[in-house]
């Protein structure tokens, strides 16, 4: 492959062969081994999920470092830039319709199965007194009474955290398009902390719901719901918040450069997609 000025010709880069799929799938062997035998309660389920976690982050560690260290050496071209464009591009479409499931499942449980329960109401009140077709219930057969969440207090003050996360980034990434590498650090930087601040705070919320207002994973519907799509969003500012902290030390080592940053904007594609989730999350969930 001929190389000028550091960049790739036509020809595709071919990486050499790599031992971390093989690693990769013994930690995912360790981790369905724990979860079965800690479902079982065997106590080695625990040592297995935690072997399997370790092995997982040895893998994630070195593979991402083998590209790092391959990117900044200038082995990567042209056709391997748009590889990865289309590869986070597909990877961020397969979210969207993973989150598109969950949000299904609320409208058809809002707009279908509560109105069509309240159809049949003289069967209703056999199975459950006092019935109404209204949305979020508070309570159910065999479901003791719970509050509902609203949407002022902590999920309207996350909800300010998150856009301005989404400010910040982008202000970050202004400052590496324009080589102004301390605003590029510290806009980062604040944007780890508000995603790690919203991460506080929810979890301060799950704990105020389940405790205070009795919403849990077994009330009805609307707990399923809620859970479901609030944890999994969670689970999503975890992971955006890891990457982008990783992209922080990055930068603390010099990487990136105004003409080759895609893994940071890739990362930026990720965090911007967690917002547009939340904001949906927010009016669907918590307000309406």
């Amino acid at each position: 492959m001929n190389v000028e000025n550091g960049v790739h010709d036509a020809h595709y880069f071919v990486p050499s062969p790599s031992r971390w799929p093989a690693v990769g799938a013994v930690a995912l062997f360790f981790l369905g081994l724990g979860a079965a035998l800690s479902l079982n309660q065997v106590s080695l389920g625990t040592w297995s999920l935690l072997l399997g976690f370790a092995i997982l982050i040895w893998m994630l560690f070195g593979w991402f470092g083998d590209v790092v260290k391959e990117s900044n050496a200038g082995q990567y071209g042209q056709q391997v830039d748009y590889s990865f464009r289309w590869g986070m591009s597909w990877f961020i479409f397969s979210e969207v319709m993973f989150f598109a499931a969950f949000f299904g499942a609320l409208f058809y449980t809002r707009v279908i199965s509560v109105p069509e329960l309240g159809f049949f109401s003289d069967t209703q009140s056999m199975l459950w007194p006092g019935f109404t077709a209204n949305w979020p219930m508070a309570t159910g057969p065999s479901i003791d009474a719970y509050h509902v969440m609203g949407a002022m207090g902590l999920p309207a003050l996350n909800t300010a955290i998150l856009l301005t996360s989404g400010l910040t980034l982008t202000w970050a990434h202004w400052g590496l398009m324009q080589n102004k590498r301390q605003q590029l650090s510290l806009g980062l930087g604040i944007t780890v902390l508000l995603g790690s601040l919203f991460l506080c705070l929810q979890a301060y919320e799950y704990r105020h719901a389940w405790n205070e207002l009795h919403l849990t994973l077994g009330s009805g519907a609307y707990g399923a719901t809620f859970y479901m799509l609030t944890g999994f969003h969670g689970m999503h500012v975890l992971v955006g918040t890891i990457i982008l902290a990783v992209m922080w030390f990055r930068v603390q080592k010099g990487h990136f450069t105004p003409q080759a940053h895609f893994g940071f904007e890739a990362a930026i594609w990720y965090w911007h997609f967690v917002d547009v989730v939340w904001l949906l999350l927010f009016i669907l969930v918590y307000w309406l």
